[in-house]
């Protein structure tokens, strides 16, 4: 299948007079679409790395794979943090080899090249076998383009000419925050991954991560459970009349609603027991003297699943976990999940909060193995329908509740517009109301 632009154009129906919107599912299938989304979506867009709490000590690094590419991400011994092409610019291995660590120096096996933490090239056996135009200084390691933090979270980009990631990042700044402030002396990943596949398109996962509408049927199970436990709310909270959906720009997306899950941050539940009451009341005080009522109220009582476009997700609900979703081809993503806490929290805090973690997103909980069944199901439906078109229509014409679409629009639109080369997507359907305690 060969692209053009007016396959790129029909790719999406956005037909805001009539509230219809239907995406094509050739853009799940085919080659050519996976291909171009290598060039105009994850090479040109921020793309998250790491946090600084994984390279909190001078040679600290961790190995990463972003956007298929190689990188070791690396706080040099003088203290500066890089984002490096995992390959000797010798014959091209891999220099790094281990997931994490804390080292001197970058030695790769095949011929011994040794490179510094910052990147230089400091070691090469028998020197002398190179003429004077063989220059080390030229031959370090080679960094990505851009690399830029926002409040602990670092990006990279491919694209020299990437915009600011603060303003890339718009309305998606304020959920940040509201993670990021969790802690008063900051947040930390903590030590463990989750690793996993799934047999579909990556933007299927995408749409999942920020949709509020398969919640209660879907995970029916998870919230029975809930119920069993004393909280009988559970499912009812993501359809409160609290909760949002907001379209942050630039393809960013989060829904927010009253929270129907225990919360390890501050919010006691019957699972957790009795025991639990006390600290979780000083996590509370401690809140509300640092950041006001209202803003620990929005920390500690209501949950947000947050898209920063385009596969990063950071779902503040059971736990706290970091998501990055990655194709790898047009009906295969790779995703690993990290769980992030507030630095110094007590070693019963963290146990409850990856409790909570576990029983609703790990990998043998009550909602990622119905997500996954969920995504490969629709994979393989798209065999016999590929020509046909999903509908993303709920909720075009009113106020946007977590139930409604209005989060996978954002997506798509942003989506459509990277695809066809123009930059930014046009995010007109309606106001873009901030929630109660974040300004707009």
């Amino acid at each position: 299948m060969a692209l053009d632009t007016q396959d790129l154009q029909d790719a999406v129906i956005d037909d805001r007079e009539r509230g219809v919107f239907r995406v094509k599912r050739t853009t799940m299938t085919a080659d050519a679409m996976w291909h171009l989304e290598r060039k105009r979506v994850f090479d040109q867009c921020w793309l998250y790395v790491g946090h600084t709490s994984e390279i909190a000590e001078p040679g600290d690094f961790v190995r990463r794979k972003v956007a298929g590419r190689p990188l070791v991400f690396v706080r040099g011994r003088d203290g500066e943090v890089r984002a490096f092409y995992n390959s000797c610019t010798h014959r091209g291995a891999r220099v790094c080899r281990q997931d994490h660590g804390n080292t001197k120096s970058f030695q790769c096996f095949y011929h011994a090249w040794t490179f510094s933490t910052e990147g230089k090239l400091v070691g090469i056996p028998d020197k002398e076998g190179y003429a004077h135009a063989v220059d080390p200084a030229e031959l370090g390691l080679r960094p990505v383009a851009r690399l830029a933090c926002y409040r602990d979270f670092w990006f990279v980009s491919f694209n020299p000419e990437v915009e600011p990631l603060e303003d890339y990042l718009a309305g998606a700044k304020e959920y940040i925050d509201l993670v990021a402030d969790q802690g008063a002396d900051g947040m930390c990943v903590l030590p463990g991954t989750h690793q996993y596949a799934c047999n579909a398109n990556w933007k299927l996962m995408v749409e999942n991560s920020v949709d509020g509408y398969h919640g209660a049927p879907l995970h029916h199970t998870y919230f029975a459970f809930l119920a069993s436990q004393g909280d009988d709310d559970g499912a009812k909270q993501l359809r409160s009349v609290e909760a949002r959906a907001y379209d942050l720009g630039n393809g960013h997306a989060v829904v927010d609603y009253p929270a129907p899950f225990p919360r390890a941050i501050a919010r006691w539940h019957p699972i957790y027991g009795e025991d639990a009451k006390d600290e979780l009341q000083g996590i509370r005080d401690e809140l509300v003297d640092r950041c006001g009522e209202e803003r620990a109220h929005r920390m500690a009582e209501t949950c947000r699943n947050l898209l920063i476009y385009p596969n990063l997700l950071l779902l503040d609900v059971a736990g706290l976990t970091l998501r990055t979703v990655w194709p790898v081809r047009p009906d295969y993503m790779e995703l690993t999940g990290y769980a992030l806490a507030p630095r110094g929290e007590s070693a019963a805090q963290t146990r409850r909060r990856l409790e909570g973690f576990n029983l609703f997103l790990g990998p043998g909980g009550l909602a990622t193995p119905d997500d996954i069944e969920a995504l490969e199901a629709c994979q393989e439906g798209f065999a016999a329908t590929a020509e046909d078109y999903s509908d993303i229509s709920r909720g075009m014409h009113r106020d946007a509740a977590t139930v409604d679409e209005l989060q996978m629009r954002a997506f798509w639109r942003e989506w459509q517009a990277n695809m066809l080369g123009l930059g930014h997507g046009a995010h007109d359907e309606g106001p873009k109301p901030a929630p109660a305690g974040v300004a707009s």
